[in-house]
Parts: C-alpha cells; sequence; structure tokens
C-alpha cells in the first residue's frame, strides 16, 4: 500500500494511538490486582503496587536503548521492534505463578513499550515544533487520557466475563492493530540525510550534547517530580479507593471521573497554549497543584479520611494540574534539542523515570491507614519543582513564567 500523506487529525489519534498501550498496560489490570495476588500468592498491597511501578522502570531503561537506535535506524523500525517485544512480555504475564515472574514480565512490558511512547515524541518533534508542538501534543493527550478514563472499566468487564489473563490478550490485541495501521499509514518522519551513523560513541555524544541545555535538564527534573506524583496515585489508587474507601466494584469508575478531570486540562491547553505560551501555564498550575495538596495536608493533618465527596475534588484539582503541566513541561525539555530528538526523548524519558520510581515507592509504603501521605508527596514534589524553576532563573536568567 502506498502511504500518503495523513491529515493532522489522523496523525494526532495515530500518536495517541501508539501512547495509549502504555496506559492501556497499566490501567486495565488496576480492577484486577487483587485477583492478581490470589493467583501469585501474594496478597500485600504494598508488593500488589510494584507491579504497577515496575512496568515504568522499564519504560525509563528501555528509552535509553530504543531512543539512540532510533537515531541512526529511523523510527519506524524501532517501534515495530518494541511492540514484538511487548507482546512477549505480556505473554508471559499471563503465565506467571509468581509476583518475581510477574515483575520480570512487567519489565519486560515496558521496555517494550517504551519504544512506541518515546518514539512517537520523537516523531511529532520531526514534525512539530514550539508552542505549535505543545499545541499537538495536548490534542493527543486528550485522546490518550480517554484510555485511563476507559481501561479500568474495561478491565473490569473482562474480569467478571472472564478473568484476569484476559485482560493482557486484549492488551495484545490492541498493540497488534495500532502496530498495523502504523505501519500502513505513517511515513518515516527522520530524514536520511539526519540519520547518525551508529557507534559506541554515539549515546555517550547525544548525552554530552543533551547535558549542554540547563533548560533542558531542569525540566527534565520536574518532569521526573511530576511524573512521581502521578505513579504513587497510580500504584496506590486501588489500595485508596477499595481497601480503605471500600469502594471495590465502584473503583472503575472513580478511576475514570478522575481520569476525566485530567482530559478537560489537557484539552483546554491545546487552546490556550498559543495564547498564553507554555511556560506561563505550566507554572500557574504547577502553583495550583501544590496550594491544593498544601491545603489538605494542612485541613487533614493527622485525621481520618475525609467523606469521598470531599477527597475527589481535591484530587480533580491536582489532576487537572497535573494535565497543563505534562505536556508543556515534556515539550520545554525537547524544545532545545530537535536535532536529537530520538536521543533526547530516550535521556529526558529515562530521567524522569529514575527519579519518579523510587520516589513513588517510597511515599507508596506510607499509604496505609489514610491518603493524608499521597497529598505530602504530591507537595513535595511541587515545591521540588519551584526550587528547580528558581534555580533556573538564577542560573541562566532565562524567564519562567
Amino acid at each position: 500500500m502506498t502511504k500518503k500523506n495523513i491529515s493532522e487529525f489522523e496523525f494526532i489519534t495515530l500518536m495517541a494511538f501508539l501512547m495509549s498501550n502504555v496506559a492501556l498496560a497499566i490501567d486495565t489490570i488496576l480492577p484486577g490486582l487483587s485477583d492478581i495476588g490470589r493467583t501469585i500468592h501474594n496478597a500485600s498491597s504494598t508488593d500488589l503496587q510494584l507491579i504497577i511501578i515496575m512496568i515504568f522502570l522499564g519504560l525509563g531503561v528501555g528509552q535509553l536503548i530504543f531512543g539512540t537506535l532510533s537515531d541512526s535506524f529511523g523510527r519506524k523500525p524501532i517501534v515495530y521492534v518494541g511492540i514484538g517485544i511487548f507482546i512477549l512480555a505480556s505473554l508471559i504475564c499471563v503465565m506467571a505463578t509468581s509476583l518475581e515472574i510477574m515483575l520480570v514480565g512487567r519489565v519486560l512490558q515496558g521496555i517494550g513499550l517504551s519504544a512506541p511512547r518515546s518514539i512517537s515524541v520523537s516523531i511529532i518533534r520531526d514534525s512539530y515544533s514550539g508552542d505549535y508542538m505543545a499545541r499537538i501534543m495536548s490534542f493527543i493527550s486528550v485522546i490518550f487520557i480517554l484510555v485511563p478514563m476507559i481501561a479500568p472499566i474495561l478491565g473490569q468487564v473482562l474480569i467478571d466475563n472472564y478473568n484476569w489473563q484476559a485482560i493482557f490478550y486484549f492488551q495484545i490485541g490492541f498493540s497488534f492493530v495500532t502496530l498495523l495501521w502504523f505501519q500502513l499509514r505513517q511515513k518515516e518522519t527522520l530524514l536520511e540525510a539526519h540519520k547518525v551513523k551508529l557507534s559506541k560513541h554515539l549515546f555517550l555524544k547525544g548525552t554530552k550534547e543533551f547535558f549542554r541545555f540547563k533548560e533542558s535538564i531542569i525540566y527534565t527534573l520536574i518532569s521526573g517530580l511530576m511524573t512521581a506524583a502521578f505513579m504513587v496515585y497510580l500504584s496506590a489508587s486501588k489500595q485508596i479507593f477499595q481497601d480503605q474507601y471500600g469502594f471495590v466494584s465502584e473503583f472503575a469508575y472513580i478511576f475514570a471521573a478522575l481520569a476525566f478531570s485530567i482530559g478537560i486540562a489537557t484539552f483546554l491547553n491545546g487552546s490556550l497554549v498559543l495564547k498564553y505560551g507554555m511556560k506561563k501555564l505550566s507554572t500557574t498550575a504547577l502553583s495550583v497543584f501544590s496550594l491544593s495538596a498544601l491545603l489538605y495536608s494542612i485541613l487533614f493533618f493527622n485525621a481520618e479520611n475525609p467523606s469521598l465527596f470531599v477527597l475527589l475534588p481535591f484530587l480533580a484539582v491536582q489532576f487537572m494540574s497535573l494535565g497543563f503541566i505534562f505536556g508543556n513541561i515534556r515539550s520545554l525539555a525537547m524544545q532545545p534539542i530537535g536535532h536529537i530528538a530520538g536521543i533526547g526523548a530516550a535521556i529526558n524519558g529515562f530521567i524522569s523515570t529514575v527519579i519518579a520510581v523510587p520516589i513513588a515507592m517510597f511515599i507508596g509504603g506510607f499509604i496505609d491507614t489514610t491518603v493524608l501521605p499521597l497529598f505530602i508527596g504530591f507537595l513535595s514534589c511541587g515545591l521540588g519543582a519551584f526550587l528547580l524553576l528558581r534555580y533556573l532563573k538564577f542560573k541562566t536568567g532565562v524567564p519562567v513564567i
């Protein structure tokens, strides 16, 4: 089939589907964690959090490999390899009979998914730049965010009618269909003249080039802190809503409602970013994120959980803020390094993950009987982001708003 230039709408949708494989791999299994725990003979809530967190570790490590290779061999071949690894890893998860085997499968799933996840960002950076890139990223995020809204409900339906293994079979089918669409419709975006010859020095050169740009470094660190905040919520959401609040069957719908709040923010960001710019929107959102977390921490310090009707508005504000933060911060980190988009996206993703995973594991360990540690974690991440912004302004004189 001859590939034609696809419309902006199809491009946005296709990139969103490539990224959505990650959300499906994470969010569809949330309602099934208890069932998985029974199969692998481990019911510990803290241990089950690792099933969510470890896929992020794979995502971070895999990006270092595939991002570098994509600058040499092109974007498309590496996506094929990554999805192939993901399918094999999903089969390992299906056959898992212990926590250790399940975690191996989840790390490998993350490694495989790192290819479409990071390389889709490189494809976007190959095609767009500046605030227009942020606009495209925001519209992609709108579709991308629909997946976390639907995924837990889908996972619950699959569990109710089949078993938790059916969730992984569905993930395999979705990734295969997306890969076929990508192969048929998307052209290679890395021009032959821009390919870099693969050598043992390629990654080192790319890393040195990345660390030349203080803005990219600082915004990458901020991305890591914000990813940690969201990661700890994802890993502990089952523990919060099902164990602490007792909403077992309702969990998927609560999760979907909160995901909708991020979707609203990302949609608005796509419209507002061209008017106000990435820096102003992300800084304002960081302020709201931190102040909301501070208010909750003060109101419910050393207290029992408030009613769900009090908790949900606080979480909705947090996630709406994240909706404005994620796309803009990632775009700000990538903006100075378009000439090494593949390696740049890989390093950005790896550093973000290396920061996020241990922070999420640390905070998650405190979420036992109340939600308070989650908001203290949000506050800590927000304050850390502001300190980094102040450092950036002090070192470079570059306005951060």
